[in-house]
């Protein structure tokens, strides 16, 4: 399971990059079909969420109001994954602090990015590199990514065959 900021409004702008890149788990498949843009919240969250699981998020997120979500940058992990950086960068940043809060259980990554950087991916590392992260630099500046407004976070759960379902969702600011 995995929590998630899904942003299918950018789906046809970052289609040109996440069409031709790859999943290390599903190799042959583009990641426009394995699952859509989005920022990991939190992966891997409880296998099997119960009722009081979605209390500790619905608690941990109820102070954080909706806001507008957008994409101004493009950058790049050392290990050649591109990415668009959310902003305000420091409120989504709060937001997966509070969430990794409530469930300490659940080390973001499986505790192999443990100061994990929020982000979307747009090339993954096998096929990314400093010519996609140029790319992606001129394509902001001439367009800018559309705007989102984020009022919820959406449960994912990966299917056998590595394919991404929306199970649910959880309201930001539900105080």
């Amino acid at each position: 399971m995995a929590i998630l900021i899904t942003v299918p409004e950018l789906a046809a702008y970052t289609e040109r990059w996440r069409s031709v890149s790859r999943s290390s788990a599903r190799p042959q498949v583009p990641l426009t079909e394995l699952i859509p843009p989005h920022v990991t919240v939190l992966v891997p969250w409880v296998a099997e969420p119960t009722d009081a699981d979605i209390a500790r998020l619905r608690a941990a997120v109820s102070a954080i109001e909706p806001f507008e979500l957008t994409f101004p940058t493009a950058g790049q992990f050392p290990n050649g994954t591109v990415w668009l950086q959310p902003e305000p960068f420091d409120t989504i940043r709060s937001l997966l602090l509070e969430v990794f809060a409530a469930f300490p259980e659940c080390p973001p990554y499986g505790g192999e990015f443990p100061d994990a950087r929020p982000h979307l991916t747009i090339s993954s590392s096998k096929q990314g590199g400093p010519a996609v992260l140029a790319e992606a630099t001129a394509a902001l500046a001439a367009t800018p990514a559309p705007t989102k407004r984020l009022t919820e976070l959406g449960l994912w759960r990966e299917d056998a065959d590595g394919t991404w379902h929306q199970l649910g969702t959880v309201p930001l600011g539900s105080r």
